[in-house]
C-alpha cells in the first residue's frame, strides 16, 4: 500500500505526525511518503518510517502532478486545510484525515465556553486510522537524528546533564517568555542555562538577556541548526519553554519540560506529550482573558501581557531544583 501523509507545517505539528508514521509502518508491503513545506523537509527525512518526502513546488498544478505520477493508494491529510484538501482530491484515492474541532477551540477563544475534548492531538490522529487496523497504543512522540549524525558538546563548554535549555522565541509575541522573565529565572536557577531559537529577533532577545546573565548562560541563538538544538536538548537536564516547536521535540526525549503557557492552552491539545505524561509541568495562570488566540497574535489585545509576565518564577525554579 502506497500511502501519501500531508503536513505542511510547522516544526511542532509535523514532529507530532510521528506516532502515525510508525502505525503505519506496521502495514505489510507499506511505502509511505510525506508532504510539506521545502523548510520541513529535514524534519522527516531522517524518519526511518518514510520511504520518500516530497515538498511544495509554487504551483499547486505542479505539485499536484508530481504526486499523481507516484499513484498513491491512500492519503492522510493531518493539516486539513483548504490547500492540503485541495491536494487529497486531486489524487483520486481514499482519504483519512481528522477532527481539527476548530469550532471548539473558536468557542473557547471567543467566549471562553470550553467544550473541547480531554485528549491530545496524537489521540484524534490515531482515531483518524483506526480502518487501518494499526495497532496504535504507542503515541509516543518519534525524533530521529540525520545517519552519522554528530555534535559535541564540549566545543560550546556543555557537559550533557550539567545545564537546562531554554527556549525564547516562538512563532507569535504572545507565545513567548518576556525577557524579564527569563532573566528572573536564569538568576534564581542554581543550574548552568543554554539560550535556544532562531531568528532576528530571537538574536536580539539574547543579547539582552546575555548582557546580564552572562556567567552562568551559553548563548546559542542563531549559532546551530535545528537539529543541532535537538541534540542538545536530547542532553540537557530539562528544558524551559513555552508553546514551541522545541517543546514537542522535546516530548521526544527522557527530559524534564517545563512549558509555560501565554495565549494558547493545553487543552487545545497540543501540549508536551509522552506515554504517562512523565516529567511534563505545565504553567498556566488561567486568567479571564485565557485563551485569546488559538494561534498567536503580535502582542497582547488587552494590553498587560499578564499571562506571562505574572508567571511564577519562584515555582518554576523550585520545580526545576526537585529533578536535579
Amino acid at each position: 500500500m502506497k500511502i501519501l501523509v500531508i503536513r505542511f507545517s510547522s516544526i511542532g505539528d509535523i514532529v507530532l505526525t510521528s506516532p502515525v508514521l510508525r502505525w503505519l509502518a506496521q502495514i505489510d508491503g507499506s511505502e509511505i511518503h510525506f508532504l510539506t513545506k521545502p523548510q520541513f523537509a529535514d524534519l522527516v527525512e531522517s524518519n526511518p518510517h518514510v520511504q520518500q518526502v516530497h515538498t511544495l513546488f509554487e504551483s499547486f498544478k505542479e505539485t499536484i502532478s508530481e504526486l499523481n505520477s507516484n499513484h498513491f493508494d491512500i492519503v492522510i491529510d493531518l493539516h486539513k486545510n483548504y490547500r492540503s484538501n485541495k491536494i487529497a482530491k486531486a489524487l483520486d484515492v481514499q482519504i483519512l484525515t481528522f477532527n481539527k474541532v476548530n469550532i471548539l477551540k473558536w468557542l473557547f477563544v471567543n467566549f471562553k465556553i470550553n467544550k473541547l475534548p480531554k485528549k491530545h492531538i496524537v489521540h484524534r490522529y490515531a482515531e483518524a486510522v483506526t480502518s487501518l487496523n494499526v495497532d496504535t497504543n504507542d503515541k509516543s512522540i518519534d525524533f530521529f537524528f540525520p545517519k552519522d549524525y554528530t555534535f559535541k558538546l564540549a566545543e560550546h563548554s556543555l557537559i550533557e546533564r550539567d545545564y537546562i535549555c531554554i527556549v525564547i522565541g516562538g512563532t507569535y509575541y504572545t507565545k513567548q517568555i518576556p525577557t524579564s522573565v527569563i532573566i528572573d529565572t536564569i538568576k534564581r536557577l542554581n543550574k548552568y542555562t543554554v539560550l535556544l531559537g532562531g531568528g532576528e529577533s530571537d538574536g536580539k532577545k539574547a543579547e539582552e538577556i546575555m548582557a546580564q546573565v552572562v556567567n552562568n548562560t551559553t548563548n546559542l541563538v542563531n549559532k546551530i541548526s535545528l537539529t543541532d538544538s535537538a541534540f542538545v536538548i536530547q542532553k540537557s537536564a530539562g528544558i524551559i519553554t513555552s508553546d514551541t516547536g522545541l517543546m514537542h521535540i522535546a516530548s521526544a526525549f527522557d527530559i524534564p519540560i517545563h512549558t509555560l503557557w501565554g495565549n494558547t492552552h493545553p487543552d487545545f491539545g497540543m501540549y508536551a506529550h509522552r506515554k504517562d505524561n512523565t516529567q511534563i509541568h505545565n504553567y498556566l495562570l488561567n486568567l479571564p482573558c485565557q485563551p485569546c488566540s488559538k494561534l498567536g497574535s503580535k502582542k497582547c489585545p488587552r494590553g498587560h501581557f499578564d499571562c506571562m509576565l505574572k508567571q511564577n518564577v519562584e515555582e518554576l525554579v523550585k520545580n526545576c531544583g526537585s529533578e536535579q
